[in-house]
This record gives C-alpha cells, sequence and structure tokens, in this order.
C-alpha cells in the first residue's frame, strides 16, 4: 500500500517542464495506467468478496446471506454509493470466473472499466461457455485486444451482441423479458433548478408515449404556439400525468387525488426577509425565491397549504426534545428524521430514505430517538445487520454517526447542514397539490 500512496505523491508533480507533445504522452500514459489500476481494483474485489464469504461460512452465517455486506464495504473503500459497490462486485466477480481475456485487458491497461462491463453487460444472459466463447473471440488473443482497444462502445456493444446472437438467439428473448421486468421511474436534480424525470419503458411502451407527445407538440406548432416543440412535449407529459379523473373535476380545475410534498425553508427566507435556500423532499435546495413564487402561485390558485413549526437549536440543526418509547420510529419523530437526513446517511449514497433505523441496535439497547435514528436506503440498512458491522452516534456540530465495518475502517456520517436562524425557527411547509 505504501507504493500505491508513493506513486500518488509522484503524480502531484507530474509534467512539470513538459512541451505539449510530452504532455500528449503523459495523458496516454496516465489513462492506461488508470484502466491498469481499475483492473487490480477488480482483482482485488474478487479477492475480497471470497475471503469474506469464507470467514462468514466460518462464523455459521447461512449459504444465502453471505457476502451481503461485500458491495457496501466496497463502496466505501471507492467513495461510490451502495448502488455503484454492487457493479464494482458484481464485474470483478464475472472478470474472474467468466471473463478472463477481458480482465487481462483490463488489467494491462487496454480497455477501460466501463468497456470491460459493457461486455459484461451484453453476454449476461449467455450460458458460461457461450460467454466464455464470446470472450475469446473479443479479448482471447493479441490481435483480437488490438482491435477491442481500438473500438468505440457503440461498436464493441454491436459486436459483443452480434456474437452472442450467433450463439443463442434465445437468450435475447430472455434479455428483453428480464428488461421488461426492471422499468422504472427516477428523479435527479438538474441544473438551474430543473429536475430530470427519466422513465425506463418498453420499447413498445416508450415509442408509444414519446409519439402522442411528439404528436401534440406537432398539433400546438401548427396552430401557432410559440412554445418550442421539446416545450410542448414537457408540458403536455406533466398535463397528461396529472390530469384529472372525472369531467366535473376537470372543468372545476381541481384533481381528485391531492399529492403531499414537504418542503423545509428558515422563516427569514419564507419571509423574505433574507436570501437563502429550502430544501424540497425527494428533490433537494430550492432557492427562496423560487419557494416563494411557487407558494404565491398556489395561494391564488386555492391549493391547501399546511403550516408546521419545528423548533431546533442554532447552527446545529438539533431537535430540542423529540423521543419516543416506541419501538418503531414512527409520527413527527419519523418525520423529523426524512426532513433532517433528506437522503440515505451512508457516506457517498444518495439514494432515498426509505428506512429509519436504530444506528445503535433496539435489541442491544439503543433508544428510539432522534440522537439514535438516522434515515437509510434498504440495502444499506441490510448491510448494516451483515455480521461485524456496528454503528453509534457520535458527538458533533450536527447530528453525526460512526459506521464501523467488519475490517475495522469507521466512516462518519454528518446530517445535512440546516440553515437555522437566531432564534431556531424553521418552517415545514405541507402541500396538496393539484394538476
Amino acid at each position: 500500500m505504501g507504493e500505491v500512496h508513493a506513486a500518488v505523491a509522484a503524480l502531484a508533480g507530474i509534467g512539470a517542464g513538459s512541451d505539449d507533445g510530452e504532455r500528449i504522452d503523459l495523458i496516454a500514459a496516465l489513462e492506461v495506467l488508470k484502466c491498469a489500476a481499475e483492473g487490480a481494483q477488480a482483482v482485488l474485489t474478487a479477492a475480497f468478496d471470497r475471503s469474506q464469504r469464507e470467514q462468514e461460512a466460518v462464523a455459521g452465517v447461512p449459504a444465502e446471506r453471505r457476502g451481503r455486506a461485500v458491495a457496501a464495504q466496497v463502496a466505501l473503500a471507492r467513495r461510490e454509493s451502495p448502488h455503484r459497490g454492487r457493479q464494482h462486485v458484481g464485474l470483478a466477480l464475472v472478470l474472474r470466473d467468466e471473463l478472463p481475456g477481458t480482465a487481462g485487458a483490463l488489467r494491462a491497461g487496454r480497455i477501460t472499466e466501463w468497456r470491460a462491463t459493457l461486455v459484461a453487460r451484453e453476454t449476461a444472459c449467455l450460458s458460461r461457455d457461450d460467454r466464455a466463447e464470446v470472450d475469446r473471440r473479443l479479448a482471447g488473443t493479441p490481435d483480437a485486444v488490438d482491435e477491442l482497444e481500438g473500438m468505440g462502445d457503440r461498436e464493441l456493444v454491436g459486436r459483443a451482441r452480434k456474437v452472442a446472437y450467433e450463439l443463442d438467439p434465445v437468450s435475447f428473448v430472455e434479455r428483453r423479458r428480464r428488461a421488461e421486468a426492471d422499468r422504472r421511474v427516477t428523479l435527479r436534480p438538474a441544473p438551474d433548478v430543473m429536475a430530470q424525470l427519466s422513465a425506463l419503458l418498453p420499447v413498445r411502451a416508450g415509442v408509444a408515449v414519446y409519439a402522442v407527445l411528439s404528436r401534440e407538440a406537432d398539433r400546438a406548432r401548427a396552430a401557432g404556439d410559440q412554445r418550442s416543440r421539446g416545450q410542448v412535449m414537457a408540458d403536455t407529459l406533466v398535463a397528461r400525468v396529472l390530469a384529472t379523473d372525472t369531467n366535473a373535476d376537470a372543468e372545476q380545475g381541481t384533481a381528485s387525488t391531492p399529492l403531499m410534498i414537504n418542503v423545509m425553508v428558515p422563516d427569514s427566507v419564507l419571509l423574505g426577509d433574507e436570501d437563502g435556500f429550502g430544501w424540497v423532499q425527494d428533490y433537494g435546495p430550492v432557492p427562496g425565491d423560487l419557494l416563494r413564487e411557487w407558494i404565491a402561485a398556489h395561494a391564488e390558485a386555492g391549493v391547501e397549504q399546511w403550516v408546521r413549526r419545528l423548533y431546533v437549536t442554532p447552527a446545529t440543526g438539533a431537535l430540542v426534545a423529540m423521543d419516543s418509547q416506541a419501538r418503531r420510529f414512527e409520527g413527527r419523530l419519523a418525520e423529523f428524521l426524512r426532513l433532517r437526513d433528506q437522503s440515505c446517511r451512508t457516506r457517498w449514497c444518495d439514494a432515498p430514505v426509505r428506512h429509519l433505523d436504530h444506528a445503535h441496535d433496539h435489541a442491544a439497547g439503543g433508544p428510539t430517538s432522534a440522537v439514535n435514528g438516522q434515515g437509510l436506503c434498504e440495502d444499506c440498512n441490510h448491510a448494516k445487520q451483515a455480521l461485524g458491522w456496528t454503528a453509534r452516534p457520535r458527538p458533533g456540530p450536527r447530528h453525526t454517526i460512526e459506521t464501523t465495518t467488519p475490517t475495522g475502517h469507521r466512516y462518519t456520517s454528518t446530517a445535512p447542514h440546516w440553515q437555522v436562524t437566531d432564534r431556531g425557527l424553521r418552517i415545514e411547509l405541507t402541500y396538496a397539490l393539484t394538476a
């Protein structure tokens, strides 16, 4: 490990005094080094997975539960989310066990980790033997590796699919079925206080939805609508999703099913006394001027709005008092934890909060309190229950949880900063939104 850190230190001064030709050579060499480092990480990850499973077997952990926390530990080590950790572990195991040629090209720095991922992804539905044959054709000889190194992503995917289809056409039917089962809708913040709403759909549904939106845009533009085609499509999507259920509701301009959205904002920002941000559940920070505009528009439209005051200590965001004797986090305490943590508390995990967890397990005497509570995603909560994991609240300027993994590595997680006024007052606004 010392050699690796020494190499990192040496890179700090690399390229000093170089001309442009040498700089390009260094950039190319560093790319090879980066790819080889990713290959080394894959080798270490696969070895770590095997070791952890063997240790858990000795400890008597049931076979179906072994290795559940491996991805979480890899993610923490790589400073990435648990989802990315699972991808890294899965790729490492596939490269070791089923794609030796691709693994060799990665370790030699000839291809990137993403290119190796593409090979693994496009062969996922094949049998072990067929997968090995694809690997042999793509990376099994020096000439094949030379060709692989020169491929673009699209060319690589096309080549892998072509060989896979030649070997097992039926696998493509299974691949489509599995892909359709993974359909979903996601929401991510976008620049300039916008939101990226994405839908992964079966091709038939996706093409149909796009055709409807495209047709509406063509109709509106032909009628003289000054909005751009993209704007019409976006507005139509929102209008259709938030459409009313009955004609009567449509005439009154109200929706039959209200939607609840929580907003947290300091009172000084809400009243316009100072600039600042609020926080919108399932999205993130939003400028105060936009929140005030949003609130005013809803008031004019007759949208119901509730205001609830939460008193917290200045600067730290700690709740004055709200503990429970119950086993589960419920009611106002549950709402507070979700609003305080905003997303999963595991380092580098941005997943939505799905579970409210006792940092110090309730079975071991941990209280049901704001101090001992944390919001976690489902995967992180399950990983925390694996053999050798512990977590405890720790003193800090803001709410802090320290998690210790089975290898003894410690990671601290601090609740997001709350902008509180000297009075320690925040306002929680709950909206019942209509179409």
